[in-house]
């Protein structure tokens, strides 16, 4: 049987790994300010979507960039998302995408998705605690806005 390993970007978990940085994510604007980091120029190029998972004291653990679409819109499959979750033991997990147009509302599709994604990893006892759509200059976050 062959082993075929993961193309997928996955943080380290191991304790000796000084690349992933480790912070405390307290509120939106924490989860905003630290996600950026993985957007660069293609954030008003093409949507993106990654997960940011934490521990239960919300210190960051790692995270993945699950996929990277077109112009308006990415593809996301739950499973994926669950995997990093289990694989990496997070309490919990906040989902980022953006929005190229600049666009910062919440879409019905997004919308559902999020509550696709928070039911289906409730089994696994992680929590979705936001969901940020970012745009060049600004944000939306679903926890802030009553929508989780």
């Amino acid at each position: 049987m062959k082993t075929y390993k993961s193309t997928v970007s996955l943080f380290s978990l191991k304790k000796n790994n000084t690349s992933f940085q480790k912070v405390k994510i307290t509120c939106s604007k924490d989860a905003e300010t630290f996600l950026r980091q993985f957007y660069f120029d293609d954030l008003v190029i093409y949507e993106s979507f990654f997960i940011l998972l934490l521990n239960r004291a919300n210190i960051t653990i790692g995270f993945a960039k699950i996929s990277q679409g077109g112009v308006s819109g990415t593809s996301v499959d739950v499973r994926i998302i669950a995997k990093y979750c289990i694989e990496s033991l997070a309490d919990s997990v906040i989902l980022c995408h953006n929005h190229p147009s600049g666009n910062i509302l919440a879409s019905n599709a997004d919308k559902s998705l999020t509550i696709k994604l928070s039911d289906g990893l409730k089994f696994f006892d992680c929590n979705v605690v936001d969901h940020l759509i970012l745009s060049e200059s600004n944000y939306f976050s679903f926890a802030d806005e009553g929508l989780l």
